[in-house]
């Protein structure tokens, strides 16, 4: 009985070892696929990756955990240290996604720097509707004299300035959008476009559905972070927009998923 429990305490820890060798190598992992590989139940993996969170090795997320070498974004930066970095990149970012807006379209700006930068830089055209649920966009589109500005309500998150909740989700529900300008907060070609804020990914995967097209904008500090909270994969979009400090990896990744890519 000692022999056999011996055993199984060695299969266990070199099966941990195993599982914490491919974390930091994959920087992911899932649950069905340890499962498969080890011949143990998911239950059981589950128990292996709890294991590796509580010594620091993985953060879980749905359907198996992160590496904490990957999850490299785990605190929002404050929206004043936001607003003061890069900014010569998001407004190269910000001016040609503008440029991409025909007259007559609804747009929807998403909350963020760069997407602050794409209203900046937005033609006053009296055809060109444009919905938001970020303060500080709003007072920039409130400069202009002839776009029309829809603001979705809700409650303020201070930190980001922006609104959210049932009421912002809710809003969307009987709106048709030519366009989502969606920020970035962590681009990864693996886990895909993620935010810090729960509530925010759940708002910007409605804003998703409401659009014909989506066009994601981030200048290249966002690349190979990946925060908690998943919005959509990079197959999701239509087309992103960046600067030319962007990884050549993003590519051939545009190729292989079938989204145009625009380097400013």
């Amino acid at each position: 009985m000692a022999d056999g429990s011996r055993v199984m305490s060695r299969d266990t820890s070199e099966r941990r070892r195993e599982i914490t060798t491919m974390v930091r190598t994959r920087g992911s992992v899932q649950v069905a696929a340890l499962s498969e590989m080890f011949h143990v139940s998911m239950q059981t993996i589950r128990k292996d990756l709890q294991y590796l969170e509580e010594r620091g090795v993985a953060t879980r997320a749905y359907g198996g955990a992160i590496s904490t070498e990957v999850v490299n974004a785990p605190v929002e930066p404050a929206i004043e240290t936001k607003r003061v970095s890069h900014t010569e990149a998001k407004e190269r970012v910000g001016r040609m996604a503008a440029g991409m807006v025909k007259p007559g379209e609804s747009i929807m700006l998403d909350s963020g720097t760069t997407t602050l930068q794409v209203a900046r830089f937005l033609p006053d055209d009296e055809d060109l509707t444009v919905v938001t649920n970020d303060f500080d966009i709003l007072s920039v589109l409130a400069q202009k004299r002839k776009i029309k500005i829809v603001m979705l309500g809700g409650e303020l998150r201070r930190r980001n300035m922006a609104f959210y909740g049932a009421q912002t989700v809710a809003a969307l529900d009987d709106l048709l959008l030519d366009k989502l300008f969606l920020g970035v907060d962590g681009l990864d070609t693996e886990r895909g476009i993620t935010t810090h804020h729960e509530p925010e990914a759940q708002l910007n995967r409605r804003m998703v559905e409401t659009a014909r097209e989506v066009i994601a904008v981030t200048d290249a500090s966002k690349f190979g972070k990946i925060c908690l909270h998943r919005i959509i994969g990079l197959n999701d979009l239509n087309a992103l927009v960046t600067d030319t400090g962007a990884p050549a990896y993003i590519d051939e990744a545009a190729e292989r998923l079938g989204f145009q890519l625009h380097k400013a």
